[in-house]
């Protein structure tokens, strides 16, 4: 639930009232009616109107600046990869962050000398 004064955004019209989109506004109360579709009574300064909207018309001027520079740094870090062939940055991008699972190397029940111990040890370390 928003606050009260908090600077929204309208992102939606979902009851085709005609409302300003894309305009800052600010939540002046909240509509407790529980039969009424809307949740806020929101003032658009630019309109100079008072509006009734259900809260998924409106969101945090916060939220959307979060959002546009999450697009912006991951547009960023693509141009970066393919301007430096870097295909491992651009495929981890292109797959949400999510890296690929690693085969797990099954332990084997030989026993390794010490020498081998610690070249494995500092390789995976490398990693």
């Amino acid at each position: 639930m928003l606050k009260l004064g908090e600077k929204i955004v309208i992102v939606d019209d979902r009851f085709e009232q005609n409302l300003p989109l894309g305009e800052y506004g600010y939540v002046i109360a909240y509509d407790r009616n529980n039969d009424s579709a809307f949740d806020y009574i929101i003032r658009v300064p630019k309109a100079n109107r008072q509006f009734y909207v259900p809260g998924e018309d409106i969101e945090l001027e916060e939220t959307l600046l979060e959002l546009e520079v999450d697009r912006i740094e991951r547009e960023a870090l693509i141009d970066f990869a393919l301007v430096t062939r870097n295909e491992e940055l651009f495929k981890r991008i292109m797959n949400g962050g999510k890296e690929e699972e690693q085969p797990v190397e099954e332990a084997s029940k030989e026993v390794l000398s010490r020498e081998e111990f610690i070249r494995q040890v500092n390789l995976k370390a490398w990693i």
